[in-house]
């Protein structure tokens, strides 16, 4: 199988994406517009331990100090920088004595978009975790812009969000006021993180016509739209997509089946109208959760489960990865394979970093030949200039454009002659053609002449021959008669 494969099409636009995987490696891929929009590992953080294995990530990517939160399997939460991979903080969600159980694994990770001052000597930041048994913890932390160890600001705000039950699910709204949570026997409800109270519960729907009750099992949901946290979309272990409104109802409003295997991963688009899941199975399709329509699958079909599913906030491709061990990014438009990448590891989870820029964009200008610079600034100077050099130029343009029009004469006259040329050598060719061929007619004629004549020889020295042959006989037949 190869390592890299594409498909006829323009390629990926100048990006850079960021996976993890089952053992605690952090890949850098970027795609560059010089490289032909072939996506390509360029960096990797960390050694290979199975203990460290990434099961949550979230990414500040602002411009200032962004920062990259990283949920591990041991329990260590820790705080990256997303440009080269330099560990910020580590800290541990658990305490030194107690044993991190498998049982307990941290499902959710957010890293709240806090802007600070640039004028402060330190920059602060705000985590949530969440884990399998729902244990929920708000988290700030102090990073010097020196080296030096960390502090947290306050005391960690802890509260549970389900009585029983595993959480798999975990989702904070863009305006990071509300966060919604569901899972294995657990309702998805939504909780106000300013007052850590429950606002809203789902109720799990009516028994079919068969009278059989579908379990509760929630494996991933997203938030709809940026403004409104009132509509968001879950998909199930069961293969069904709901649409949930709590205006409306506590019931979801609209749900559908798609494929025959437990949705894995959903993410919404942009336009708020648009979501992208994805299954066990390795499909991936976009749907209108407005009517519910299948809009489309995506060309080409993922070998393994998919895991993690990420929209660009500027360009119009997502990613996708998952236990096949492929990065892929997709063109949402036309739904075809832009790129994809081989990445050794089973995949858990994908982010882009949106502040990328290709080189050859940034340096465009940087590069731009000094006259080209100096015409930009001429103009405000030109204001002052008398019109007569203005009319001057009109006429070396117009002196410029004749020349060039004699110019195009000439050329012209030149291929029309070497036309002619080139014609009048044809016909030579054909008259040679056409005397070579009478001198072969000539040739054949005289050989057919000499045959001719030859035979005719042959057929004489034939009757010669039988002639004497005759008057031989005929003297021998005499002279015997007189001896008799």
């Amino acid at each position: 199988m190869p390592r890299t494969t594409t498909l006829e099409s323009p390629g990926c636009p100048p990006l850079r994406a960021i996976t993890f995987d089952v053992l605690g490696l952090i890949k850098v891929s970027e795609a560059r517009s010089k490289q032909g929009g072939v996506t390509k590992v360029v960096e990797r953080w960390g050694e290979p331990d199975a203990s460290r294995c990434v099961l949550a990530a979230s990414i500040n990517d602002r411009k200032v100090d962004p920062l990259l939160a990283v949920a591990r399997k041991n329990g260590a939460v820790e705080l990256l920088s997303p440009i080269n991979g330099d560990l910020q903080v580590s800290l541990a969600t658990t305490n030194q004595t107690d044993v991190q159980s498998q049982e307990d694994n941290i499902v959710g990770l957010h890293l709240f978009k806090k802007q600070q001052s640039e004028s402060s000597p330190s920059r602060s930041c705000t985590f949530l975790t969440c884990t399998t048994k729902g244990l929920t913890t708000v988290r700030s932390v102090t990073i010097p812009k020196s080296l030096g160890d960390s502090t947290c600001d306050d005391t960690p705000t802890t509260w549970n969000v389900c009585a029983a039950g595993n959480v798999l699910c975990c989702k904070v709204d863009e305006n990071e006021n509300y966060a919604l949570f569901g899972g294995k026997g657990v309702e998805v409800n939504i909780w106000d993180l300013a007052t850590h109270t429950k606002i809203w519960t789902a109720k799990s729907p009516p028994k079919n016509s068969l009278g059989i009750f579908t379990p509760t099992w929630f494996t991933s949901a997203t938030f709809m739209s940026k403004d409104d946290h009132r509509k968001f979309a879950a998909g199930t272990n069961s293969h069904e997509v709901r649409l949930y409104d709590m205006s409306a109802q506590r019931r979801p409003v609209m749900s559908f089946d798609f494929r025959e295997t437990p949705i894995k991963a959903v993410t919404e688009d942009v336009d708020g109208n648009t979501i992208y899941i994805g299954n066990g199975s390795g499909d991936l399709a976009s749907v209108d959760i407005r009517t519910g329509k299948l809009l489309g699958c995506f060309l080409g079909k993922c070998s393994g489960s998919i895991r993690s599913i990420t929209r660009h906030p500027d360009l119009p491709v997502i990613a996708s990865c998952g236990l096949d061990s492929y990065l892929r990014i997709w063109d949402i438009k036309s739904r075809q394979l832009l790129s994809a990448v081989f990445l050794k590891q089973h995949l858990t989870k994908v982010v882009f970093d949106s502040n990328f820029e290709d080189d050859e964009v940034a340096g465009s200008v940087a590069t731009m030949p000094p006259s080209e610079q100096e015409i930009d600034d001429e103009p405000v100077d030109r204001d002052e200039e008398s019109p007569p050099v203005v009319k001057k130029k009109k006429k070396r343009s117009k002196s410029r454009s004749l020349d060039e029009n004699e110019e195009v004469g000439v050329s012209s006259k030149h291929k029309k002659s070497k036309k002619s040329r080139n014609l009048d050598g044809e016909d030579e060719e054909s008259r040679s053609a056409k005397k070579k061929k009478a001198k072969k007619s000539q040739n054949v004629d005289e050989d057919e002449e000499e045959l001719i004549s030859v035979e005719q020889e042959k057929s004489e020295k034939s009757k010669v021959k039988s002639k004497d042959g005759k008057s031989k006989k005929s003297k021998k037949s005499k002279g015997e008669s007189i001896d008799v």
